[in-house]
């Protein structure tokens, strides 16, 4: 666990949009949009909030992450390298035969992946299995985060984990949703409506936090206060975000960019870079 300023957490995810954009156009695959929408959080969770040990990846007292809207594992990926659980290197690997990297998370592969995801909802009930299994075992100083999708929030699996959380009153798990607004077949509200999604959760008998998703002073504050509650932290995000093409264009969602697109991408990415550097 590193304990980096705000103003080091913007340089921090701004320098994982970076490497994020390189390794998938490198390897011609990875879900951008919703890597790049929840890479705050990450960054937040990696930097500032969560104990870990990349150097004793089993310690018991660490807090544990659950990444349930797989898709988004180069995010993960990126920002597992900077923690320091495996070399930079290997993310030149993505997706390639043989590698440790690839589509969704592998826990049985890849240090620092406490479950591998990819169908959507199971990553919850995994967290929230965890959280019981932590209070039994009076581990009362660790917790488990865990990240969803919006359009994750269609599956039922994710209510009756909600409810299973409240039944058992377990007071050590924090999910964040990644509100971008966006699903693989378009708009949430089009596809399946969410909303009211906060009343949703508070009748599941959740705390609910609702926050900007990029501001980083109201990310960790949120992340922060939900220590010994049982929270639900609406983040609401931008898909894309960081770039001005891939910003709210879903036909990112499962894309990479092209060779031009990528060096557009990284030139915007530098200069925004260069605002917080410089103040």
């Amino acid at each position: 666990m590193n304990n980096l300023s705000i103003r080091d957490l913007y340089i921090k995810s701004n320098l994982a949009r970076q490497k994020l954009i390189e390794i998938t156009t490198k390897a011609e695959k990875g879900h951008l949009g919703g890597s790049l929408s929840c890479m705050d959080v990450l960054t937040a969770l990696y930097f500032r909030v969560m104990k870990y040990n990349p150097q004793n990846i089993n310690w018991e007292s660490r807090d544990r992450f659950i990444l349930s809207k797989g898709h988004s594992a180069p995010a993960l990926y990126v920002i597992l390298s900077m923690a320091g659980y495996f070399p930079a290197a290997e993310l030149e690997t993505l997706a390639k035969i043989n590698s440790r990297l690839q589509g969704h998370p592998d826990c049985k592969k890849l240090p620092g992946i406490e479950i591998s995801t990819g169908s959507l909802g199971q990553g919850f009930s995994v967290a929230t299995g965890m959280a019981l299994g932590y209070r039994y075992d009076k581990k009362s100083d660790s917790r488990i985060y865990c990240l969803l999708g919006d359009g994750e929030c269609d599956e039922g699996q994710i209510w009756e984990a909600a409810m299973f959380a409240a039944s058992y009153d377990l007071k050590n798990i924090t999910v964040i949703i990644d509100r971008n607004g966006f699903q693989i077949d378009g708009r949430t509200e089009e596809v399946m409506k969410l909303e009211p999604l906060a009343a949703k959760w508070r009748s599941f008998n959740w705390e609910v936090l609702e926050i900007d998703g990029h501001d980083m002073d109201e990310i960790v504050e949120s992340l922060e206060s939900s220590r010994n509650k049982r929270v639900a932290i609406i983040a609401k995000t931008v898909k894309g975000k960081g770039i001005s093409f891939i910003e709210g264009n879903n036909t990112f969602h499962a894309k990479h960019c092209s060779e031009a697109e990528c060096e557009k991408a990284l030139n915007e990415l530098k200069k925004d870079i260069e605002k917080f550097k410089n103040n």
